[in-house]
């Protein structure tokens, strides 16, 4: 057995034995949370506030001075497990609602810490994930973990995201696959734009925007479609791998008419925001705060200005590559070791079936129609209607050209076999960040820092703690699992505890969002252990380090970018 295979063995059972420990040793501690409510009133004039879709009213509501949670000497054991308290003051009648929560101390990270490290050592996110949630779930006395997990997952959130990314876009992408619906596409836009290098790159960009449901699936898609094209007009690989890396998970998170804001909304709820209490506010917050992913923006843009020979920064390994591919045609550097591609390229059709680009562009702008536009009619995109549409439109263009039902079933379940290990790594993270509510890791870090930290380091801090996380398990959804449940509520402590005007509490929430989200692309799009990154290098054939190595400069250009522009709102705004 190879050393760093023990080395693995040891440190996943020294977790799951520290978690043992920690669950037989320790009791949690009891901390009050204070939450400022935003309430409402009735017809009646009763005061109350929104929670999970239901009026909460507030009529149990104590004075400030009758309630223990307000006095300083009170024993947290001996109050209540929740109280509604107001306090009348000029501009009106304020409510709170205390609660108690309990949190492990620094114990209270361990899940989070035992997915970050293992990632580190295996390079595995779903092993990590794994660990990370069972350590979580020991702790809190969840010995069968088999027993925990599938009740996180029977919940509304899970479901949804294992029918829209499982069922529907793999089977989606399967039927594309077979019927040869996406290389017809590529083709067109090749033959009708590709006149030179720039034109070539600009077809890779473009193509970028246009597959923004998913990192992996733009990645694969566009680095497949665009490479015999580029490799024709002497772009280096790097480069290449660079455009279909920096327009995959970045696009995906700014053209959001996809799975991303059903996924990260069931991780931002925050008891007592009235902006954040029902599924459709939290998506109708995802897409407010989208315009301030400064990053994801500074990214998408910086491979436009590279695509026309226009960059606003370019490292020297990446002008290295460029010229060498340009003067020398050598596409590759002398050492490298390509990633293999053939299994991306291959479209088995089946015999006289004449694939037209209509199979493409039908489905997706039936998708993008009525995502788009029931964002317009109801303030939510429909997405699960938006793919199911598009996938059984695929199926019946398919049937009707001649290829067989059985034939085109087939096709779509072999799409969604090729997204089961994505899937997997979806699913864990919807455990891993229940199991870090659970432990009470939010709330120990609001106990922390909450008090301490500016309101101006604390978008930084999370964009950084973000970065860190998501380079180490290579996954920006794995890091949102891990890092929201945490965030949203500090953000909101931090925006209450009047350091910022009242109203500009959700502006402040929506920028620590973003930085969560950015930090969690950025990390994703620069670790070389991202399927992301891994499927750009493979999909344009491109040495997996080397694509690393000439990414990350224009990466942390962008970020630099992203921070400063953060900086100048929380001056100007706040």
């Amino acid at each position: 057995m190879k050393k760093k295979t023990v080395l693995e063995a040891i440190f996943i059972v020294a977790f799951l034995l520290l978690a043992f420990g920690i669950s037989k040793n320790s009791k949690p501690n009891v901390a009050i949370q204070e939450i400022k409510l935003q309430h409402e009133l009735d017809e009646n004039e009763q005061a109350y506030y929104t929670y999970k879709k239901k009026k909460v009213f507030l009529s149990s509501a104590l004075p400030w001075t009758e309630s223990g949670f307000t006095k300083k000497d009170a024993d947290p054991t001996s109050l209540p497990e929740e109280q509604f308290v107001y306090k009348d003051q000029e501009e009106g009648r304020l409510y709170y609602q205390f609660k108690k929560a309990y949190h492990f101390n620094f114990f209270s990270l361990l899940p989070a810490l035992a997915a970050i490290v293992l990632c580190f050592l295996t390079r595995e996110p779903i092993v990590s994930l794994t660990v990370g949630a069972a350590c979580g779930a020991i702790m809190i006395g969840s010995y069968h973990f088999p027993d925990y997990t599938v009740a996180m997952l029977a919940q509304k959130s899970p479901a949804k995201t294992l029918v829209l990314y499982l069922w529907l876009l793999g089977g989606l992408l399967g039927i594309w696959q077979r019927t040869g619906a996406s290389l017809a596409f590529a083709n067109f836009m090749t033959e009708k734009f590709v006149k030179g290098p720039r034109s070539a790159k600009l077809v890779a960009w473009g193509l970028g925007v246009v597959f923004f449901q998913g990192g992996t699936i733009s990645s694969v898609l566009v680095g497949t479609s665009v490479k015999p094209v580029a490799d024709k007009e002497n772009i280096s690989h790097e480069e290449l791998s660079y455009i279909v890396d920096s327009t995959s998970s970045p696009i995906a998170s700014q053209l959001a008419f996809n799975a991303w804001p059903g996924y990260v909304q069931a991780f931002i709820y925050v008891p007592g925001v009235a902006f954040l209490a029902t599924e459709l506010d939290r998506i109708d917050f995802f897409f407010k705060s989208v315009p301030f992913c400064f990053y994801a923006i500074f990214a998408v843009l910086g491979t436009f200005m590279l695509s026309i020979e226009k960059p606003w920064f370019t490292s020297k390994r990446l002008k290295a590559a460029m010229k060498r591919s340009r003067e020398t045609g050598e596409l590759d550097a002398p050492d490298a070791e390509p990633l293999g591609v053939d299994e991306f390229n291959s479209v088995d059709m089946p015999q006289d079936y004449k694939p037209h680009v209509s199979e493409f562009l039908l489905p997706l702008f039936t998708l993008l129609g009525v995502a788009i536009g029931t964002y317009i009619v109801y303030d939510s995109p429909d997405i699960l209607l938006a793919f199911g549409l598009a996938f059984a439109l695929s199926i019946i263009m398919a049937v009707l050209k001649g290829m067989e039902i059985q034939e085109t079933i087939k096709a779509a379940v072999g799409g969604m076999k090729g997204v089961l290990g994505g899937s997997i790594v979806l699913l864990m993270a919807f455990v891993t960040g229940a199991v870090s509510k659970e432990v009470g890791a939010g709330t120990y870090l609001v106990e922390v820092i909450g008090g301490d930290v500016s309101y101006m380091l604390l978008p930084f801090i999370l964009f950084i703690i973000s970065i860190i996380i998501a380079f180490s398990t290579g996954s920006s959804w794995g890091t949102y699992a891990v890092v929201f449940p945490l965030a949203m509520p500090l953000a909101w402590a931090i925006a209450n505890s009047g350091a910022i005007p009242a109203e500009s509490a959700m502006f402040f929430m929506t920028i620590c969002f973003a930085c969560v989200m950015d930090g969690s692309v950025f990390g994703d799009q620069c670790s070389p252990v991202s399927d992301t990154t891994v499927l750009s290098s493979m999909s344009t054939g491109c040495d997996l380090m080397d694509h690393v190595r000439t990414q990350a400069p224009q990466a942390i250009f962008a970020a630099a970018l992203a921070c400063i522009t953060w900086f100048i709102c929380l001056t100007f705004f706040i």
